[in-house]
């Protein structure tokens, strides 16, 4: 069983990631549209990168924003840097794991794929990176 499972945390406390060069090019993919996104402000997921935590509290707070917009820039070129690793140490997993859930979710709102059905619906080629980031998501999570 260990063999499928696409990261795996060693003994030493390292996060050894077994992706193929495939499977490295989807995170570089999804890695560079955060990184994308975060410097681009027409980019089709700037709005997804920087909601407000809580609207009634939030919304005009620069320096929330600010500080949401500096992690997700920080983690996104760290995981961006880390893509040909073979071992990941802690912050650089958790790096990984923001960086695709951001990913994930800011596909699915861009592309309207808010319920089941519309998933189902979607053009395979979409379905098939969003279900390799849900798996790279629940491989990781679980050494994390």
């Amino acid at each position: 069983m260990a063999a499928n499972r696409l990261f795996v945390r060693r003994r030493d406390g390292r996060i050894e990631v077994r992706l193929n060069d495939a499977g490295r090019e989807v995170a570089r993919e999804a890695f560079g549209r955060v990184i994308a996104a975060e410097r681009d402000p027409q980019h089709e997921w700037r709005d997804t990168l920087n909601p407000p935590i809580d609207p009634s509290i939030d919304a005009d707070d620069p320096f929330s924003t600010l500080n949401r917009q500096n992690e997700i820039s920080t983690n996104a070129e760290l995981a961006y840097m880390t893509l040909g690793e073979q071992f990941l140490n802690e912050g650089e997993a958790w790096a990984w794991l923001s960086t695709l859930q951001i990913a994930l979710r800011s596909t699915a709102i861009s592309h309207g794929l808010l319920s089941e059905q519309k998933l189902s619906a979607c053009e395979p080629p979409l379905l098939d990176f969003i279900r390799t980031l849900q798996q790279f998501l629940f491989s990781l999570a679980e050494c994390i």
